[in-house]
């Protein structure tokens, strides 16, 4: 799995407060904050997630980068709501905490959630997204709640010119009765960590005790659970498969020291070929050899009588 460095940003704005999204917008970022740090931490233990919000005054780093899962709850928790987004300046200070990130083989990712309007002209986040692009930063936006065509259009232009190898990717989730995190599951920005999209597929679960969801679990009530369930079912399947291979190697050096068996059975005179016949040969030269001994023997002891 991919080893990574990942600041979420999220939006405290006044936009969060709206309840078009359930719970509330400001609520569905927690859960999906949530959600990213479980699959990140899960896809590479030595992976490492920050926190920051870019509301108010203005950027805020609330928890550096770190494994801990409590700092990540604290930061989000000691979050307050207020003022408008300073998107260019959020990513800004994003990529200059993953530059102090202590394991520098790390790739560096900032996922970005935007609620409300972007203020920033489509000209400045052109130029944003080639400097991050230079500096080897993905930028995935999770846009929802304000999606008017203006927002959209910006964002898009920013993922056109930041795509590169890491790969970025821009999810556009309108409201609706699922949650945030449940259908962020099904956008590249998890798939790509081997998070697949989740609910009724062929191979889920057929004791048909789940009402049609994967592993009998609702990903909508617990999001958590059913991640880690799947999580579990590929390291099972990549043991498994691990030690097929290992039986098949070794039962092929089992048979190497075995020799093939390609004389046949009978020779041109039809007698028994290879060690057998050698052993019966043998057989008959010892029986011929103890009867001339002693036919030798019954002659000289007629000689003796006579």
């Amino acid at each position: 799995m991919v080893l990574e460095a990942t600041m979420i940003v999220v939006d405290n704005s006044e936009s969060s407060r709206n309840g078009d999204y359930v719970p509330s917008r400001w609520e569905a970022q927690s859960d999906a904050v949530n959600l990213i740090f479980s699959a990140k931490t899960q896809a590479n233990p030595e992976s490492s997630v920050g926190l920051m919000s870019m509301g108010g005054k203005g950027p805020e780093v609330l928890v550096t980068l770190t494994t801990d899962f409590g700092k990540i709850l604290d930061g989000i928790h000691r979050t307050k709501i207020r003022g408008s987004t300073h998107l260019a300046t959020g990513i800004q200070i994003a990529g200059l905490a993953l530059k102090h990130r202590q394991n520098k083989s790390q790739r560096q990712r900032i996922i970005v959630f935007t609620c409300s309007p972007i203020a920033e002209s489509e000209a400045q986040l052109v130029k944003l997204a080639k400097r991050m692009k230079k500096n080897n930063i993905s930028i995935d936006f999770i846009a929802f709640g304000d999606l008017e065509p203006e927002n959209t259009k910006k964002l898009e232009a920013f993922n056109e010119n930041i795509k590169g190898g890491d790969g970025s990717h821009l999810a556009i989730i309108p409201p609706g009765p699922s949650l945030l995190s449940d259908t962020l599951v099904t956008t590249p920005i998890l798939s790509a960590d081997g998070v697949a999209p989740r609910g009724g597929t062929e191979d889920a679960g057929t004791d048909g005790g789940g009402g049609g969801f994967e592993f009998g679990v609702d990903p909508s009530t617990d999001p958590e659970l059913a991640l880690a369930l799947r999580m579990s079912m590929e390291e099972e399947k990549a043991r498994q498969e691990k030690e097929g291979k290992a039986k098949e190697q070794s039962k092929g050096e089992s048979l190497e020291g075995i020799p093939e068996e390609n004389q046949p059975l009978l020779d041109g005179q039809g007698e028994a070929s290879g060690s057998g016949g050698d052993k019966m040969d043998e057989d008959k030269k010892e029986s011929s050899e103890t009867k001339e001994k002693k036919d030798g023997d019954g002659d000289r002891d007629k000689m003796d009588i006579a």
